[in-house]
């Protein structure tokens, strides 16, 4: 017989299992709606929709701007996390719990308290809103996904590694970079995945830090400002999938550096 309190937890899982992808499924399906307004019934389906949009120079260089944008972030935010995951690590270190709370505070900080206070922050150092700005801004919410990988992955790394590389001349560098860096690389590569995803996902830090040229999201909310259509589900759904196999990937990567 089957436990009352399992069938329960079964049942709840799949509804909110429904209420994450019923949403998502019918965004997808009028993406394909032959009409110019989003209703029901869907009477016949197209794929000029998606046409439009792969030869629209403005949705080109919306995602050009944000990948450039991720790159970037990317980038420093894993120098900037590996730098903070080490020292954290490091027991010799006083405070090293301080430390990890303070890197990893704007994940948990309200995007939109975060976003004030960076566009405060920008304008009490004299900079101008724009690509800098944005780039600060994620930078700044990027960083702790790759402190708390660096840090799992540090955390199950055996000392006696390090130890032998030193036993064989290696100084404190060229140990990082022949031990220590390789070790962390399946848990940096997936931080880095969700690092760009983040990025690219930004849409408050964007909107109070971001200059004239817009990201794809601020691309797709000035669109749907001007009405729905299913045009905008179109650009949706192809990022939808995108960020869905990479988030996949990721999470795969993840999976195999705790192993």
């Amino acid at each position: 017989m089957k436990n009352p309190q399992n069938v329960f937890l079964t049942g709840f899982y799949w509804a909110f299992v429904a209420y994450l992808c019923i949403p998502l499924a019918l965004l997808m399906a009028m993406s394909f709606k032959d009409s110019n307004f989003i209703s029901f019934p869907i009477d016949s389906f197209t794929l000029k929709w998606y046409a439009s949009v792969i030869q629209d120079k403005q949705f080109l260089g919306a995602v050009g701007y944000s990948l450039m944008i991720a790159a970037i972030v990317t980038l420093v935010a894993t120098i900037v996390g590996v730098w903070i995951a080490l020292i954290a690590a490091n027991e010799a270190i006083w405070g090293r719990a301080i430390i990890f709370a303070l890197a990893c505070l704007p994940a948990v900080v309200p995007g939109m308290i975060e976003a004030i206070a960076m566009r405060i922050f920008i304008r009490l150092i004299h900079v101008p809103t724009g690509t800098f700005a944005i780039i600060l801004g994620h930078t700044v919410h990027a960083v702790p996904f790759v402190v708390i990988m660096a840090m799992t992955r540090l955390r199950s790394m055996p000392s006696s590694l390090i130890d032998a590389a030193r036993d064989l001349g290696a100084d404190n560098f060229i140990a990082f970079f022949r031990v220590t860096l390789p070790y962390l690389g399946p848990a940096l590569v997936g931080g880095m995945i969700f690092c760009a995803l983040t990025s690219i996902d930004d849409f408050v830090r964007t909107f109070f830090l971001g200059g004239y040229q817009t990201t794809l999201p601020m691309l797709i909310f000035a669109k749907i400002s001007g009405g729905m259509s299913p045009e905008i589900n179109a650009m949706a759904t192809l990022v939808l999938i995108a960020t869905a196999a990479i988030g996949l990937y990721a999470e795969r990567r993840v999976r195999r550096a705790r192993n």
